[in-house]
């Protein structure tokens, strides 16, 4: 199966939720007020979120009234427009000439984040860039474990500390060892305890101020990762981190046939924060860079 296939079965659940049931709803209608707002209610319940479904239909009225909708085959059309301008913007990461380049990822336990970070220590190192990981998440004894697994796997090396210690000690100590062996990407894993903690927030505050202090441009990009699944609590849990640490971009992982593909949406609107890379599957290169064309031609298609 095609990376564009393999997109579409995970927006499955969504097309059902969005797409499928608008088509329902434009059976046999005449393009009117009526109609626009049963489509904002229908946005709304798929997770678009209440600011990107008032925005996009405030949009397709306005082409309505200028003629420019004439029927729901036109207003499909329009509908995928609207959502492709709200999302467009800011996928993938892009690699600056800052050496070391340091990405903090954060995030809640649960939702693929170590995984996220091996599978871009692979790709980077795929490229031919020297990669150190961080196993910041001192939390939990299997977190260091399972990235280690990944480090060996990709070739690359890891910094770790003892079950326990110090998160910003151990990104510090990555940051160094990068500059002294002139590796080109720094992945910073961080713990993923319950993100309303205020001890789990001011943890990552440290931890990112350790990294400024080393390497004054740094961290380059702070990537949440995020559970398709999850649908608004997204939001929250967005929010959260946000404030703390300033979030640069989203990975959206487990994007399979339970997804909730709707949020992609809603974080950019309400955020503006925008969604940078998607996980497709388990295997190393199913962590894809975000394409906004190819996921709402997916949807819909």
């Amino acid at each position: 199966m095609g990376l564009f296939d393999r997109l579409k079965q995970g927006l499955s659940k969504t097309r059902k939720n969005l797409v499928e049931k608008a088509e329902q709803l434009f059976y046999r209608r005449v393009v009117d007020e009526k109609l626009l707002n049963e489509l904002e209610d229908l946005l709304i319940m798929a997770d678009v979120g209440p600011r990107a479904s008032a925005d996009i239909i405030s949009a397709l009225k306005e082409k309505v009234k200028k003629g420019e909708i004439p029927d729901t085959v036109e207003l499909k059309k329009a509908l995928k427009d609207e959502i492709k301008k709200i999302i467009r913007d800011g996928s993938g990461i892009n690699i600056t000439a800052d050496r070391p380049y340091v990405i903090l990822t954060v995030g809640v336990n649960g939702t693929g984040k170590t995984t996220t970070i091996g599978k871009l220590a692979g790709r980077f190192a795929n490229e031919g860039l020297k990669v150190i990981l961080a196993a910041g998440d001192t939390f939990r004894a299997a977190a260091i474990e399972q990235l280690e697994i990944w480090a060996e796997r990709s070739g690359v090396q890891i910094v770790k500390h003892k079950s326990g210690a110090d998160p910003a000690a151990v990104a510090f100590d990555a940051v160094v060892s990068a500059k002294a062996k002139n590796a080109d990407v720094v992945l910073v894993d961080t713990a993923g305890r319950l993100h309303t903690k205020i001890n789990l927030m001011e943890e990552l505050k440290k931890v990112k101020r350790v990294i400024s202090r080393e390497l004054p441009a740094a961290p380059h990009e702070v990537l949440l990762v995020v559970d398709a699944t999850s649908g608004q609590n997204v939001i929250h849990q967005a929010k959260i981190f946000s404030e703390a640490v300033h979030i640069t971009g989203i990975a959206l992982t487990k994007l399979d046939g339970t997804a909730r593909g709707g949020i992609v949406v809603a974080i950019k609107k309400e955020l503006n924060i925008p969604v940078k890379l998607i996980g497709i599957g388990e295997a190393m290169d199913d962590l894809r860079d975000f394409n906004a064309d190819e996921f709402v031609d997916a949807l819909f298609e």
